[in-house]
């Protein structure tokens, strides 16, 4: 919790003072009823009922006024605010060495479809593309409220040879979340609302989410990916996925082990403002996609509860004041 003006919660201290002169003039009143009448006559004249409702009713206006007190310095709590839109990327790794079996059935299959039903559970509202890369990369399926074609796109990707372009990847997801936002801006400008568009456009958010299982051997470089990430506000969230037992065939038939290159992938993410991420097995994967899908569909955004406190404290006063009369008939 923050405060918007926190020199207001220094009422918080007379209202310590009160409650300690409280205590002290209940302690005060203890001894003068015990010196001046002897305990049998104080059996008799004072009912007996339980102690704790003579201070119910000034615990609860002490509550009140600190909860009211606190609400002087306007607190601010942060909420998870759901997305109304967003632009989400997913980029699946196409090279040779995903045509390992360390995850089965193999590392293509259950990348494609852990994806394409991360794609399927994403917001309905949201603008989702996919990208697939090996030598290079190629959007195949443009950034679209259409999550079934989309789906289907990815669950029908096959495998693009050798090499891992994981910079041409993250370059071209970000050249797709800048066609997605123009796009927006010239529909509000078509609306006669250009400057509104401008800047709705700009607080859309967008997110690429990489899978690979290599590190990058074609094509620009991560860090100039990350770049154009950077550039187009767009934090990646890299998966790598594989174990290190993983293997292919070469073109000799002999085995040759395709291990994950976890560092290339992490770097990527720490530059990017994203989240890395290891998966070694279709269970792990799916639950990834999960985490992901969960942060993408929220904010966090700072929420003022002033008015709910004050309502708390003047609840609290009443209840106290209700209690007070129908124990001893008097206000307080």
């Amino acid at each position: 919790m923050t405060f918007l003006d926190p020199v207001w919660l220094l009422v918080l201290i007379p209202l310590a003072a009160l409650a300690v002169a409280y205590l002290v003039a209940q302690r005060r009143r203890h001894r003068y009823a015990v010196r001046f009448a002897s305990l049998p006559m104080l059996n008799r004249v004072v009912p007996k009922r339980p102690r704790w409702r003579r201070h119910l009713p000034a615990a609860l206006v002490l509550g009140a006024l600190a909860v009211i007190g606190v609400a002087a310095g306007r607190p601010q709590v942060d909420l998870r605010v759901r997305y109304e839109q967003a632009t989400v990327i997913v980029a699946v790794d196409t090279s040779g060495s995903m045509l390992a079996e360390d995850v089965r059935p193999s590392r293509i299959e259950a990348a494609k479809e852990a994806a394409a039903t991360f794609v399927e559970e994403l917001p309905e509202s949201f603008n989702v593309g996919a990208v697939s890369f090996a030598g290079g990369a190629t959007v195949v399926a443009p950034a679209t409220t259409d999550h079934a074609e989309v789906a289907e796109r990815i669950r029908d990707l096959e495998l693009s040879g050798g090499g891992t372009a994981i910079g041409e990847a993250v370059a071209a997801s970000a050249a797709e979340v800048l066609r997605v936002a123009a796009e927006g801006e010239e529909d509000a400008e078509e609306d006669g609302a250009a400057a509104a568009g401008d800047e709705a456009a700009a607080d859309i958010p967008a997110r690429l989410v990489l899978l690979s299982d290599g590190d990058n051997t074609s094509g620009r470089s991560p860090t100039e990916g990350a770049r154009a990430a950077v550039e187009n506000g767009m934090p990646v969230s890299t998966i790598a996925y594989g174990t290190p037992e993983g293997f292919i065939l070469n073109d000799a038939g002999r085995p040759q082990t395709v291990p994950v290159n976890e560092d290339v992938l992490r770097e990527l993410a720490q530059a990017t403002d994203g989240r890395f991420y290891t998966a070694d097995s279709d269970e792990r994967l799916n639950q990834v996609y999960e985490d992901i899908g969960s942060s993408i569909g929220f904010r966090v955004e700072p929420v003022e509860v002033t008015p709910w406190l004050v309502v708390a404290g003047l609840l609290l006063a009443l209840v106290a004041a209700a209690l007070s009369l129908r124990w001893s008939s008097r206000l307080i």
